[in-house]
């Protein structure tokens, strides 16, 4: 499918999940990663009408929702960077996958279209530290020939909240080149060398739509929304790929599951055709929850996403978990709230 082809409004299959319907509404909260945060709101819209749970999800960033669920103001928290198994324990936690999505870089260069310039993890890396600061550079040319690229300064834009969004990208800097490792390193907030701060996806893409010049990262379904120009990315095999479902779905395909907390590492993986930057995205919930029913509303709202959800997430470009590590989680509950 076209990356910018996507269907806002496509339906999905409205069946009954196996957790049991409930006689009247039932409202939920949660809060936190922005990556998800399209593909939770078109989920949330059609649970309603199926289910009759209502789902306020705020997205305030993956920072923000690991602190709310752990002070246990909400019903559930949202994260990209997924928490270590001992900080599950320590916050009686359970930790779980929903969906990948994929990050992109997005570029506002006067004359420059969507697919049109290509990049590396190095050149990125560089322009993020500071040390490639205008658009024809040599090193950015040499991989350019034909494409006209402006003596334009360029203006990286990153989050400035905490952010799983930063944690992915940065683990993807860090995964391609040494002195980003050394120098920066990874995390849900890091010192930026170079660059402007913005507050969430929607930060990043709107200052990028605004500013000549700026380049950032976001979660591709905010490139796709507001129409900015992604770039092609050169991956572990060499090729320089563009942004698009096939190339997404290429990259999860190697995902392991098996590992602690679902936590599948999905940074630069190999294959010819394989996009470097895919992560999955994580839902927190309390193993020792103050409200039960609450509880169980969560666990009926995602059980119904994974039954129902999976071709609203595509056409979002997001990729759905297979049908194995949904069963998966659904056994994870089990074990956690068989009492």
């Amino acid at each position: 499918m076209d990356r910018r082809s996507f269907l806002l409004g496509a339906s999905a299959a409205l069946t009954l999940p196996a957790l049991g319907a409930q006689a009247q509404a039932a409202q939920i909260t949660g809060a936190g990663a922005t990556f998800p945060n399209p593909v939770y709101q078109k989920w949330a819209e059609a649970a309603r009408a199926a289910i009759g749970i209502q789902v306020n999800y705020q997205s305030v960033g993956s920072g923000a929702g690991i602190n709310q669920i752990r002070n246990r103001t909400v019903d559930f928290g949202a994260t990209d960077a997924p928490l270590r198994a001992e900080q599950l324990t320590e916050g009686n936690l359970l930790q779980f996958p929903t969906v990948m999505g994929s990050l992109v870089a997005i570029v506002n260069i006067p004359g420059i279209q969507d697919d049109a310039l290509r990049l590396t993890g190095p050149i990125l890396a560089d322009i993020f530290l500071g040390k490639i600061t205008r658009w024809n550079d040599a090193q950015i040319t040499a991989i350019n020939p034909g494409l006209a690229l402006p003596n334009l300064a360029i203006a990286p834009a990153y989050r400035a909240d905490g952010s799983g969004t930063t944690f992915v990208w940065t683990s993807y800097l860090a995964a391609v080149s040494q002195e980003w490792k050394d120098r920066v390193g990874t995390g849900t907030s890091v010192r930026f060398p170079a660059g402007t701060g913005a507050r969430g996806n929607e930060g990043v893409a709107g200052t990028v739509r605004n500013v000549r010049g700026a380049i950032g990262y976001v979660e591709n379904a905010y490139a796709m929304t507001n129409r900015l120009a992604a770039t092609q990315l050169r991956n572990k095999a060499g090729n320089f790929i563009k942004a698009d479902h096939k190339a997404f779905m290429s990259a999860a395909a190697a995902a392991d599951w098996s590992v602690p907390g679902f936590a599948a590492n999905v940074i630069d993986q190999a294959g010819p055709e394989s996009w470097p930057i895919v992560a999955p995205t994580f839902i927190l919930i309390p193993t020792n929850p103050t409200d039960a029913a609450r509880s169980a509303s969560v666990r009926r709202f995602f059980d119904w996403c994974f039954a129902n959800g999976s071709q609203l997430a595509t056409d979002l470009e997001y990729i759905p978990l297979p049908e194995s590590v949904h069963n998966a989680v659904r056994a994870a509950w089990r074990q956690s709230f068989s009492a």
